[in-house]
């Protein structure tokens, strides 16, 4: 039986729910577009009880990108067991299930929303992409990357970063059609490069042996194969 007495929370308490307010708020608007008076209500508490706990929006804004930075460079965690493009994939199924879930609040984080410029949200960004960075060379078996690796890898998080934001506006891509085109796009990254780079060479190869026909990266070669075959024939060139 309820006494209708609200239990008194603690301040760490108030300021998670708060943030969780926020977050769920921002999931379905853009943060400028939310108030301090909406989010109140919505935590059952006045609008000053808000500003006890976070000076203003803007701070509490901030707090809430932080919890979404967190989560959303939780989402490349992946155990390194298995083919590379299986992990891969599984890491974007979870990537775009946080882009669907939280779109205003994606787009604010990465596009910095009200708080564009400012040294605190530049550091979430930055924050997730190296998270992202790091793990793909952990997937990869690699402590020191080349120059050309690097540059495979950091271009390959801003290709799905970039992707998604473009894929929020108006969905006309089915979601699972580009979970699986970012995989490929990596391994096509990785190829590319690794005609330019030995020792990325190496670890392509290695990779590729590990891959069953029926993976991701056999799929794309199977794709690359109807492709090719139904090309014309390039005549040789003339040397001059």
């Amino acid at each position: 039986m309820t006494t209708g007495v609200r239990r008194r929370m603690g301040v760490d308490e108030r300021r998670q729910q708060l943030i969780g307010v926020a977050l769920e708020l921002f999931s379905s608007r853009s943060p400028d577009e939310v108030s301090i008076d909406e989010i109140a209500a919505a935590a059952g508490i006045s609008r000053p009880l808000v500003y006890h706990y976070f000076p203003g929006k803007q701070n509490l804004y901030e707090a809430a990108l932080r919890r979404a930075a967190d989560e959303l460079a939780e989402r490349f965690l992946e155990p390194h067991e298995g083919p590379l493009g299986t992990r891969l994939l599984r890491v974007m199924v979870r990537f775009f299930d946080f882009v669907e879930d939280h779109g205003p609040g994606f787009s604010a984080l990465m596009r910095g929303g009200p708080a564009a410029g400012s040294s605190t949200t530049n550091a979430m960004i930055d924050g997730v992409r190296q998270a992202a960075y790091e793990q793909i060379l952990a997937h990869l078996g690699v402590e020191v990357p080349s120059a050309r690796l690097e540059l495979v890898v950091r271009t390959w998080v801003s290709l799905a970063e970039a992707t998604a934001l473009l894929w929020l506006d108006g969905k006309r891509v089915p979601r699972s059609e580009l979970e699986l085109q970012l995989v490929h796009d990596f391994a096509a990254l990785a190829a590319v490069s690794a005609a330019y780079d030995d020792e990325l060479a190496g670890i392509v190869l290695r990779v590729l042996e590990q891959e069953p026909s029926n993976g991701p990266f056999g799929e794309l070669l199977t794709r690359l194969g109807t492709l090719t075959a139904g090309a014309p024939a390039v005549p040789p060139q003339r040397l001059p």
